[in-house]
């Protein structure tokens, strides 16, 4: 059977969650002028709940009611605490999320096994007096993308102030690569087009992301495209349902029809060939004379080394490699040369490799190639996960500041900033299994679920004597890796319910202010005033009054002073106008590298390191799940009824004595999954897919040189048949 992405079957999946939750709680939830809390793509802000920052409307997904179900939940109810971890352990993620909110602060002292609820101001103040107890050089701090600039930039501030920079957020996990590339080709690290040159371009490349799933309002842009002549080239090693044909809700039109068609072309290499691609495309695209040559000699340095490096490269030898046809290329190249206007787009399927800082590098070689960034219409555009996740890293969640960010910082407030190297994620975590951490404080996200190795990340995570979470739900890090110390969980406010506005950047560097102000559960808080509350206690004798940024405005005010191109934030509170971080949108041909030139780059050919193990897997997430959050247990794009199952080559299935439904067991260096069920899929041979966090067990701590990123989406395994039928 045919399936096709998005159409009638999302609408009623839509209509019956937000049922679930209350049609008058959903109307009032996505009608609040708050930026969606689901993906970076971003909605909501001051133009209305449901609307863009083009006034399109509605824009609003499945993601969005998603998001919303789990906050739109009673509290916990207190009972369910007297239950012990391993009975929690025995829930899956989906059913931990769904026990309702936590409304209480809940504890749990060293080597116990239940949590208890306690009140606020003993919480607190254990936080603080722990903390304050233990060497801060032996602490990290953790946040995820979905908190708020506000609430970041106090996370940070108090971190550094009370003396550590191992500060970091779930970016390492995902698009840190892409900071670390685009920072070398073009100085910003962040997309260089705006929302609106989507619905100019000619060509948009979609390269190793699904966002049918996973930024479906992204879909009916490329729909779009594709009805006013244009192009999507997609490059997937999987054959994704909704990148092929997706009948967008928004467009009544196609639904009516049944559905568009997305991509033009369908590029599958094999799993992590990435750089073997994008070298034949760029060798094609210059043996047929298609380089933009006045630009490159204008705007670029780098590119007499790049030439000599792809003239050296054999183009059969890249087909092998990546298993693709030479009439593909060539069209693409083609195609690319026509083009006046392309974008090209990628999420973490390019930046999940030990090549991850490469494949983005080469991505903007291409783009580079014909000079398709510095105008409008074209440029680079990074499918960011998390709604915030890029402006917690803008406002300095990270373990290194930008030297301008430091000395404002410094000035700004009178104080002295500490010097020593930070660890970035999972650095912090290799430190606390080595028995070097003894406290953290983790603001949102699932890090156990979030890390590779995962017998290994609980065990590093149960080695740190004192773990605070700040969280809306109950999720895996909170009883998984907590046996050994203490934890402390509290219960922070979901953002449309924060008491005073907070701001929200999405991945086109576009800042949303939030209203907030919707009362579900009155025990819970904001999290700018636990994070102002904990370190006024911690650091009593700090020249900032902490206290005074419970007022939100206050944080604005000095985000303002020291970030650059977050100025707009001073009296955003009085205009409600928001807008674009300066200095990133690249309409014009201003680069802030050290030459003032983009540079092409020649990234080493380390070569692919030999493996005894005759496949290569990529984790994937499905359909009814956003990052670790699962919504649906079952994933209808690809026809899956549950998660323990992996998708395999049909001719490898053959050779393999199994067939769809049968059971095989995949092991790794590093772990095991056995007796998972066999689905037959349109991938490369010698290439397998399994769903992201439960596969994590088989991924490694290998990690991108450069950005420290896990290789989630190139592991060697075996696949064998399960002994038992």
């Amino acid at each position: 059977m045919k399936v096709i992405g998005g159409g009638p079957k999302k609408v009623l999946y839509t209509l019956s969650t937000a049922r679930k939750i209350g049609l008058l709680n959903s109307a009032k939830a996505l009608n609040s002028k708050n930026a969606c809390k689901a993906c970076g793509l971003g909605m909501g802000g001051q133009h209305g709940g449901m609307t863009n920052e083009l006034d399109e409307f509605p824009s609003v997904c499945n993601k969005s009611i998603q998001a919303q179900s789990t906050d739109i939940q009673a509290p916990i109810p207190s009972a369910i605490f007297n239950h012990s971890l391993d009975d929690f352990r025995a829930l899956s993620a989906r059913e931990l999320e769904t026990l309702g909110r936590l409304g209480k602060p809940i504890y749990k002292a060293a080597g116990e096994q239940r949590y208890r609820e306690v009140d606020w101001d003993w919480a607190l103040a254990r936080a603080a007096q722990r903390l304050a107890q233990v060497a801060p050089s032996r602490t990290f701090f953790y946040s995820s993308g979905r908190s708020s600039n506000e609430a970041g930039f106090v996370l940070q501030l108090m971190a550094r102030l009370y003396g550590t920079n191992n500060i970091s957020n779930c970016s390492y996990y995902c698009h840190q690569a892409t900071g670390e590339a685009l920072g070398n080709t073009i100085g910003t690290g962040t997309a260089t087009v705006e929302l609106d040159d989507i619905a100019h371009c000619d060509l948009f490349f979609l390269i190793g992301a699904n966002p049918a799933s996973n930024h479906p309002r992204l879909l009916h842009k490329l729909i779009g495209l594709r009805r006013r002549g244009g192009t999507v080239v997609v490059i997937n090693p999987l054959r994704e349902a909704g990148l092929v044909q997706f009948a967008a809700p928004k467009m009544i039109s196609s639904m009516i029809k049944g559905g568009d068609e997305v991509a033009s072309i369908y590029l599958q290499p094999k799993i992590g060939s990435d750089i073997a691609v994008f070298a034949a495309i760029a060798k094609a695209v210059i043996d047929k004379g298609g380089c933009a040559s006045s630009f490159i000699e204008r705007y670029c340095d780098g590119y007499p080394e790049f030439l000599a490096h792809v003239n050296g490269l054999s183009m059969a030898s890249l087909l092998e490699c990546c298993g693709l046809q030479r009439a593909d290329i060539d069209k693409v190249a083609d195609i690319y040369i026509a083009s006046q206007s392309a974008i090209f787009a990628w999420g973490m399927g390019m930046t999940h490799h030990r090549h991850g800082v490469d494949n983005i590098e080469w991505i903007s070689n291409l783009a580079l190639l014909r000079g398709m960034v510095g105008k409008p219409y074209a440029g680079l555009l990074p499918l960011r996960g998390h709604s915030n996740v890029q402006g917690i890293g803008t406002i300095g969640v990270k373990p290194v500041l930008s030297e301008e960010v430091f000395q404002r910082i410094e000035s700004t407030f009178g104080v002295r900033l500490p010097t020593a190297k930070g660890m970035h994620t999972l650095e912090s975590l290799e430190c606390a299994h080595n028995g070097g951490i003894d406290a953290a404080l983790m603001m949102g996200g699932n890090l156990y679920e979030a890390s590779p190795d995962s017998a290994w990340s609980a065990a590093a995570l149960d080695q740190i004597g004192f773990k605070v979470f700040l969280t809306t739900t109950l999720n895996r890090s909170h009883i998984v890796g907590v046996d050994k110390g203490e934890s402390l969980v509290l219960p922070v406010c979901a953002r449309d319910e924060e008491p005073e506005p907070t701001t929200q950047e999405s991945m086109f560097n576009y800042v949303r202010y939030s209203d907030g102000g919707i009362t579900r559960i009155a025990s819970v808080r904001s999290e700018v005033a636990v994070l102002s509350d904990i370190a006024a206690r911690l650091l009593p004798d700090s020249p900032i009054e902490f206290s005074e940024f419970k007022q939100h405005r206050r944080v604005r005010q000095a985000i303002a002073k020291v970030v650059p191109g977050m100025e707009a934030l001073a009296d955003i509170d009085v205009a409600r106008q928001e807008f674009m971080v300066s200095g990133r949108i690249k309409h014009q041909p201003e680069f802030y590298t050290p030459t003032g030139k983009a540079h092409f780059v020649v990234p080493p050919d380390e070569g692919a390191e030999p493996s005894q193990h005759p496949f290569t897997l990529m984790t994937i997430r499905s359909e009814g799940q956003f990052n670790s959050i699962i919504y649906e247990e079952s994933d209808s794009y690809r026809q899956v009824e549950h998660r323990w199952t992996v998708l395999l080559n049909q001719q490898d299935a053959l050779e393999l004595g199994v067939k769809e439904g049968d059971h095989v067991d995949l092991r790794s260096d590093f772990g095991e999954m056995t007796r998972v069920e066999v689905k037959l899929f349109n991938l490369p041979r010698g290439c397998v897919a399994a769903y992201y966090p439960e596969a994590n067990v088989l991924s490694s701590r290998l990690t991108d040189p450069r950005s420290h990123t896990p290789q989630f989406k190139s592991i060697a395994i075996t696949v064998c048949k399960s002994v038992r039928s």
